[in-house]
Parts: structure tokens; sequence; C-alpha cells
């Protein structure tokens, strides 16, 4: 009931899968990544627990073919299953039981797999995989979702579409590997669920930047005799290059005026947050807010 793409990026180390399926919400169910441990989806009339055993498998050592060969083993339903199971350094193993429903198959590449079942023709696995190794230096992520547009294009789900997730995480293994994961988007129920991943794409990009200033001091919490001058510029620049990703969202230059005001550019900060309240008033409360809670300096701010 599902296509999926498996990929390792040897240039970052990082690893990343992404699906399609006409099934609600197929990114709650279908598989899981970790940093620096690997990759693991199953799909079809799909076991869920194998991407979570899959997974401590491959962090307790095991190769992708054992991880494959254990779960195929212990599950007596497993023809009706597919799978693909792939170790952080890409290497990759495959399974697609007898009893998958036609068409399904499996197409290969080097540090790339993708398998699908339920399909509208034979060449869609095909189509991602091709799709896949076309401009090597896009972003990881942007040639996931590339994939899977060509899979729709190759005919997808003969069912239809309906969900899409995409989630890809850095090659640092650690205790916290909630702290490396580069994108996590689910569209859980769309009509084309693929394009919408496609716009999202962006604004996950842009409130990436965004995060990164709220969530680490001292840029707009804590100290703000802490800031640093280079640290100020890169990240105000960083917001400005996301904003034009966010549309009519004004999140991105809210919190730059908020980091220039923090590191005394005054005039630039200041100009832009009363750009901000003339086209949003409410805002200028929220910046008084800011500034009784200690975030913002005492500045003037235009009703």
């Amino acid at each position: 009931m599902t296509y999926s793409i498996v990929s390792f990026d040897p240039h970052d180390g990082s690893l990343g899968f992404a699906a399609q399926s006409h099934f609600f919400a197929v990114g709650s169910v279908v598989g899981d990544a970790e940093a620096g441990v690997g990759v693991v989806v199953s799909q079809a009339f799909a076991n869920t627990d194998w991407p979570h055993e899959g997974l401590a498998m491959l962090r307790a050592g095991a190769a992708p073919d054992d991880v494959l060969a254990t779960l195929t083993a212990s599950d007596p339903l497993a023809d009706y299953r597919q799978a693909i199971v792939m170790d952080a350094g890409g290497g990759y193993a495959c399974f697609t039981g007898d009893r998958c429903a036609p068409h399904a198959g499996v197409a290969r590449g080097e540090g790339v797999a993708v398998a699908g079942n339920m399909l509208a023709s034979d060449g869609v696995c095909a189509a991602v995989l091709t799709a896949a190794h076309h401009d090597p230096g896009t972003a990881h992520a942007r040639r996931l979702v590339s994939a899977l547009q060509a899979g729709e294009r190759a005919g997808g789900d003969a069912r239809g579409s309906q969900s899409a997730v995409l989630k890809v995480v850095n090659g640092v293994r650690g205790e916290r590997p909630w702290r490396h994961v580069l994108a996590d988007i689910r569209v859980d129920d769309h009509a084309d669920p693929v394009g919408e991943l496609r716009r999202l794409l962006p604004v996950h990009e842009g409130f990436r930047a965004i995060g990164a200033a709220l969530f680490a001091p001292p840029l707009v919490i804590g100290d703000a005799s802490r800031i640093t001058a280079a640290d100020a510029r890169a990240m105000v620049e960083a917001l400005a290059g996301v904003a034009p990703g966010l549309g009519a969202n004004r999140e991105a230059d809210l919190w730059r005026a908020v980091i220039l005001l923090r590191c005394g550019e005054s005039a630039a900060g200041g100009a832009l947050l009363a750009e901000l309240t003339a086209d949003r008033p409410q805002l200028g409360e929220f910046a008084r807010g800011l500034q009784r809670i200690g975030i913002l300096p005492t500045v003037e701010v235009r009703p």
C-alpha cells in the first residue's frame, strides 16, 4: 500500500527516507530513522514492530541482512510484507514477500533503495530511483521529495494518494538522537500529499532557523550581554535568508528584529519592528510583553 525510498548521503553522512501511500498518516507507521544508526521501513501488509525492532538490532551492531533475516523468520505472515533496512554507512538489505500485492518491486542503487507494492505500474520504483540520483548537489531532503514526485508521475500507488512522510537524520550517533533530526515532516491526509510535502519543506527549513535562534541562548533568551557580534550577524543573515520561503509568514523577521535589538542594533531592529507592527498592530503589545519579561530592551514600540 506504499512506496518508499531509503537513502544515505556520502557527502554529509545523513540518512533519510520518504514514503507515499493511499493510507491515512503513513508517517506514523511506515518506518523510522535514527542518527548514526540507520533506517528501517516496513510496508505492504506492514508489521509495525519491524522498524522499532530493526533499529534496536542495528543499534546493537547487527548487519542489515541479519536484521531482515531475524525479522522475517519470527513473523509467520512475512510473505505479505515488504521492508528495507539500511545501516549508518549506507549498506542495506531489501525484502519483498511472495504475497505482496502487485505491482510490487524493488529498485537498488549505491546507497539508495526503493520498494513499493500496490503500485500503478512496475516502473514506479525505477522512476523513484532515477530521480534520487539526479542533481547530487541538492540537499538530501529535497532529493527525497523530488524522488517521490517522480514516483507519482510514474503512477504511484494504484489506489491514489493520501499521505506522505519525509525524515532525514545526520550521521552523529549519541544518547540523544532526537537532537540530530534534520527534517521530519508528515502530511497525513491530502489530495496531493507529495506536493504538500514539497510546499512544506521550505517552511520547515525556515522554522529550523527560527528554532535555532529561539532555543539556543543567548540570542533570544538568557543574558544578552553574552551575545557575540559574529553569532548575531550569522543568525540575522540566516533569518533574512529563510524569510522569502515563508511567504506572508513574518516569523523570521520578527525574531530577526528581536536579535538586532538585543545586540544593540537599535536603528535596524526598531525599523524592522515598526514595519512589522504597522502590518500587524497586535505585535506592538507582544513586543511590550517581551520588554516586561526582559527579552527586549526598553525601546519605543509603536502601537
